[in-house]
């Protein structure tokens, strides 16, 4: 009856009320082993009461951080972002993790801000650690393991000021580019939209020329990571992928001397400086893509989809203001229908 990826068994103890053998959950908790009765020798029903039991017998007795922080990740176990918060909590946890969770204040939310600010972190970031605290500790209160939860301080919420590039301008950055794995990664970058770090993974196997699509999934990461799409192959980048791919030299389409390249910062930068453009970064070119597609009347969704965005309200609250409907019902709404034609030669 054993099942692998969970962290308890289901066995059997012979007892005088079930002789077949009641079925037992066992599991490991802190070094020492356990034993519960699930009282039933049917294992159906067994393998049914068992989640339950082992997320009650593993329930923190305590109201500390740290332990509220552990029962949720096991309450949310094979979510990939508990993946995350385990390198969240390297920096959370010496801060936060002794502490009973109704005594953090809003002082120690700006201690914790102002250290990791000297760390050279920055706020964005900052904002996320903090804001897993305030999720685990408004779970632990609907899971009734707390009266109340704290207010969790967190840095103003900041501001993108990542600029986006027009076409011409894209154009003239590829042109700069002084090598053509260079040239290739700002054409396909743009016509992705991808993330840098998808470009540079991605795999001539996974260019599908016949069905025009290019899959920036990269199936070899089994880490949590941000999403990556699978997207159209347009003509235009179809046709330089085939003029690269003759040429290829490696698995990887963004290739230098038969290697995979590790990044395009310097490159980019040299290129921008070269053509009379402002800083450039790989992630403008992401952002260019996205802003091109709102101004060119793409929906949302298919925003959305191209960026891998989970999340439809992230992609309005960015891209929104670029649609050329933007707030367009809002205008039409205040038209003043009844000018007269000589106001309006009047007003012209």
């Amino acid at each position: 009856m054993r099942r692998a990826q969970r962290d308890y068994d289901i066995g059997r103890l012979k007892t005088t009320q079930f002789p077949r053998g009641e079925c037992i959950l066992t599991f490991y908790q802190e070094g020492k082993r356990r034993r519960l009765r699930l009282g039933t020798d049917n294992e159906a029903e067994a393998e049914r009461r068992a989640p339950a039991l082992y997320a009650e017998a593993l329930r923190p007795t305590g109201t500390s951080v740290r332990e509220l922080w552990d029962a949720y990740c096991r309450d949310k176990e094979g979510n990939p972002s508990v993946v995350i918060m385990g390198h969240q909590w390297k920096a959370l946890g010496p801060w936060f993790g002794a502490m009973n969770a109704e005594d953090v204040t809003i002082a120690d939310c700006r201690a914790y801000t102002a250290a990791r600010r000297q760390q050279g972190i920055k706020d964005g970031t900052i904002i996320t650690e903090l804001g897993r605290v305030r999720t685990v500790l408004n779970w632990a209160v609907k899971h009734s393991l707390l009266e109340k939860a704290p207010y969790i301080e967190r840095p103003r919420e900041v501001k993108s000021t990542t600029g986006h590039l027009t076409l011409p301008q894209v154009r003239a950055l590829a042109n700069a580019c002084a090598a053509p794995h260079l040239k290739l990664f700002v054409w396909l970058a743009y016509a992705t939209a991808g993330r840098a770090g998808a470009i540079l993974d991605l795999t001539w196997d996974r260019c599908d020329f016949e069905r025009n699509k290019i899959d920036l999934e990269n199936p070899e990461i089994q880490v949590a990571h941000k999403g990556r799409a699978v997207v159209p192959m347009n003509r235009s980048i179809k046709l330089r992928l085939l003029a690269a791919r003759e040429g290829a030299r490696s698995d990887y389409v963004i290739e230098w001397a038969k290697q995979k390249v590790g990044s395009v910062k310097k490159g980019l930068a040299s290129a921008a400086k070269a053509a009379g453009l402002p800083h450039v970064h790989a992630h403008m070119l992401r952002h260019s893509a996205a802003v091109r597609q709102a101004e060119e009347g793409v929906s949302m969704e298919e925003i959305a989809s191209y960026l891998g965005h989970s999340d439809l309200k992230v992609t309005r609250r960015i891209y929104a203001r670029f649609s050329p409907e933007a707030l367009s019902k809002g205008a039409n709404a205040l038209e003043f229908d009844d000018l007269e034609p000589t106001e309006v030669r009047r007003s012209a």
